[in-house]
């Protein structure tokens, strides 16, 4: 399969040179198949979805449904109801945040997170009103199990952690910090953001309570992400959000709400971009998770032994179990100037923390240089990366 010409995009010149894209971390770019599918729901079947017995309603509402019942498939869930789509990874967080807290928190609530979290899985359960209690890592990135255990306590009402860290690029040991978290009899919730294009999720598997990711992260269209969340731990949650969709009766005295999972989707969803999500999964699926991970971990190890030959480079995020990101700093250079000048030899990297200020504040530093790849990247973009940072170094001195 010729990959590289799904993406129309990749053909772009940027200050006069072909785009190398290595910000892959931050939203992958989206295959034709994607595109054509977000411009034929709008030409041939836009229509309000669950709500009309007209015919474009019907195809519109079964194309939807189809695509719960693949990412059903994807992650391994026991029932398509289990499936919620939201605006993103984030969404799905304070879904979750704001219902379980609304449930289950009685005041003076800990919830236990991991210290190289994203901003949104920090934030939402501050708004929650739960202390945090950070699990810490190792330089290398790896964190540390027995300090997580010992941060159970009576308090504590849910371990919510990412399954890949966006800045270090770290495969956290979900599977163990589940078990360990539900022998204290405690949920769990997953940010998954930065794994689910990157390695195989199975939500059984793991016997996670919540899953949540991104459209936009596994070339699918901005604008729609997935909660999964069990069954069980679903109907007990209150709704998010009121309107129309997650209701089963109203009056001006009560309601009552709609079955899973209706019940967490309230208002018109965005119907194109989750057809479009439907392709992008399909895409995955076709080119192969297993074959993803494989060719991005190439990529991951070359570039790894090519930048660590550079004078003067610093690694972040060097735990034996990553995903393909490359996290670093050039000498003294500030990021940000390190980025501004590979942009303009054609390569898009990201600067900053990454909304990960905790990781950052860890090491003493500011922010980080990322390159991120995905199933599109080659090798000859990692030479032209490396190249770039040797041209550029002299500069930043």
């Amino acid at each position: 399969m010729d990959i590289r010409s799904q993406f129309p995009i990749l053909d772009t010149q940027v200050h006069g040179r072909p785009l190398v894209y290595l910000d892959n971390a931050a939203t992958t770019q989206k295959p034709l198949r994607v595109i054509e599918a977000l411009d034929g729901y709008y030409r041939h079947l836009n229509s309000n979805i669950h709500r009309g017995a007209h015919h474009l309603a019907t195809l519109a509402t079964e194309r939807y449904e189809q695509v719960r019942r693949q990412v059903q498939q994807l992650v391994n869930a026991r029932h398509s109801h289990e499936v919620v789509f939201t605006r993103g990874t984030t969404e799905s967080i304070n879904l979750v945040a704001a219902s379980f807290a609304k449930r289950y928190f009685c005041g003076d609530d800990e919830v236990i997170v991991s210290g190289m979290e994203h901003h949104s899985n920090i934030v939402p359960w501050q708004l929650a009103g739960a202390m945090l209690r950070p699990v810490p890592f190792s330089d290398e990135g790896v964190l540390d199990l027995e300090a997580y255990e010992r941060l159970f306590s009576k308090k504590t009402r849910i371990v919510a952690v990412n399954h890949v860290s966006n800045t270090l690029g770290t495969i956290n040991p979900i599977a163990d910090i589940i078990r360990i978290a539900h022998a204290h009899g405690v949920p769990v919730l997953i940010d998954g953001a930065q794994a689910i294009s990157h390695i195989a999720v199975d939500v059984q598997a793991l016997g996670c309570d919540f899953y949540c990711f991104s459209g936009h992260k596994m070339y699918g269209p901005m604008g729609v992400g997935v909660m999964y969340g069990r069954e069980e731990m679903l109907n007990e949650l209150p709704p998010y959000q009121g309107g129309g969709e997650m209701i089963e009766n109203v009056t001006f005295e009560r309601t009552t709400y709609n079955q899973l999972p209706f019940k967490f989707e309230a208002g018109t969803p965005s119907v194109g971009d989750v057809i479009g999500l439907g392709e992008a999964i399909s895409f995955m699926q076709e080119v192969g998770i297993d074959n993803i991970a494989a060719h991005e971990e190439r990529l991951l190890q070359y570039a790894t032994s090519l930048v660590s030959q550079l004078p003067d480079i610093r690694l972040f995020g060097t735990a034996p179990h990553k995903t393909s990101v490359l996290s670093f700093l050039l000498g003294s250079a500030h990021p940000y100037d390190v980025g501004t000048l590979l942009d303009q030899l054609g390569i898009a990297v990201r600067t900053g923390h990454h909304c990960t200020q905790p990781i950052m504040d860890r090491y003493g530093i500011p922010g980080t240089v990322r390159a991120s790849f995905a199933i599109y990247n080659t090798f000859d973009e990692v030479d032209r990366l490396v190249a770039a940072l040797q041209r550029i170094q002299p500069m930043l001195e």
